[in-house]
């Protein structure tokens, strides 16, 4: 038997699956049906419990873990895990897909990450949509667990910490696309500030023949000798504003007028450059069936498009003179984009990549190459 332990002392107990260890961290829930190797792949989610409300995982297995020719993972959406655990209502050790090499729970184990089954998950989202995430531990003795000798406060809000550090690349690294499939060469070249970017992103702007240099969150752009044509702002784990570095660069590309796009984290650091505010939000929005409106001159379109999402915070609707809220949520009305009246600065707070979720979004990434003329 293992237990998660909530902050407030409420016990789940449930089965123990992927590695038996202890741990601790922010839990959290995804509402997506599928996606389970990307979002545990996925940095934006360093440092937390990652529930699953989907009542079965692990029926198509688990990828292989090879690299592409670029160097980075081919299937997943980093090298590693990054959830401290899993859990979910019902894990399945049978799986059945044809790029599937291991179970999940082999591959839990592997990487030492801890799982607990057999739980009502939609109870405890509920809870959570309820009172608002919270720290919670993983507790494999039963003994500490009755006798109540764990203690909440010795939990680590992940948050308090800089998590893009963390997870970001430690120099820089240079990805030029297929020559097969770009004889002529590069069409453009980005600098992409790393605060815990996806793999699919990369692969999204290496496939449209874009030299993507990229870059740890706090490389300092005004000494750089690279070449480049725009700024791209990733998305990544924890409080944007611990990200200082990374918005005082942004706001020397904003003085340039460089051509500037961000996704998720990258949003919320555009937002802070610019003199805005972010916050964080009661559960978050994490799943791959979230609709948004998009906006234009101050009104609402007729165009909604549904998205992937990962993220805790979000950004304040109020935004300084020449800037506008370009997308909001249809289901609780927060931010999901803004751009400057110029149309050389944006962002968004969902996934155009995707990776899982629709990829109903995924033309922003040739809006950009529109901007700067290469499209």
């Amino acid at each position: 038997m293992t237990s998660l332990i909530l902050a407030d002392g409420t016990v789940f107990r449930g089965q123990s699956f992927g590695a038996k260890k202890d741990t601790d961290g922010e839990v959290v829930f995804n509402t997506g049906m599928v996606g389970y190797p990307e979002s545990m792949t996925d940095p934006s989610y360093r440092g937390q419990i990652l529930t699953f409300t989907f009542p079965f995982i692990g029926n198509y297995g688990v990828p292989s873990e090879a690299k592409n020719e670029w160097g980075f993972s081919k299937n997943f959406e980093s090298e590693e895990i990054h959830v401290r655990a899993v859990i979910c209502q019902n894990e399945s050790r049978d799986f059945s897909h044809f790029n599937a090499v291991s179970s999940l729970h082999e591959w839990m184990v592997h990487h030492g990450i801890p799982g607990i089954s057999g739980i009502d998950t939609r109870a405890l989202t509920k809870k959570l949509r309820e009172t608002g995430v919270m720290l919670g531990h993983i507790v494999q003795d039963e003994a500490i667990v009755d006798s109540g000798t764990w203690k909440a406060e010795k939990i680590e809000d992940p948050n308090d910490r800089n998590l893009a550090a963390d997870v970001c690349c430690k120099e820089v690294i240079t990805y030029e696309p297929n020559k097969a499939d770009f004889p002529l060469g590069p069409i453009a070249s980005i600098v992409a500030y790393d605060c815990g970017i996806k793999r699919n992103i990369l692969r999204s702007w290496l496939k449209r023949g874009v030299t993507v240099h990229r870059v740890p969150w706090d490389y300092d752009l005004k000494s750089s000798n690279l070449t480049y044509d725009a700024l791209f702002l990733s998305n990544g784990p924890g409080d944007p504003k611990k990200c200082t570095a990374t918005i005082e660069q942004i706001r020397y590309a904003l003085s340039r007028g460089i051509p500037t796009f961000g996704i998720c984290l990258g949003n919320q650091l555009l937002a802070l450059a610019i003199g805005g505010d972010t916050y964080k939000l009661k559960y978050g929005h994490r799943g791959a069936n979230q609709p948004c409106i998009e906006w234009k001159d101050g009104k609402p379109t007729k165009r909604c498009i549904i998205t992937s999402q990962n993220h805790g915070f979000a950004v304040s609707d109020k935004l300084p003179s020449g800037w506008q809220v370009w997308f909001t949520n249809a289901n609780d009305g927060s931010v999901e984009g803004i751009r400057h009246e110029s149309g050389k600065f944006f962002s968004v707070q969902f996934h155009p990549e995707a990776a899982p979720g629709p990829e109903d979004a995924n033309y922003l990434f040739d809006e950009v190459l529109a901007v700067i003329g290469k499209k």
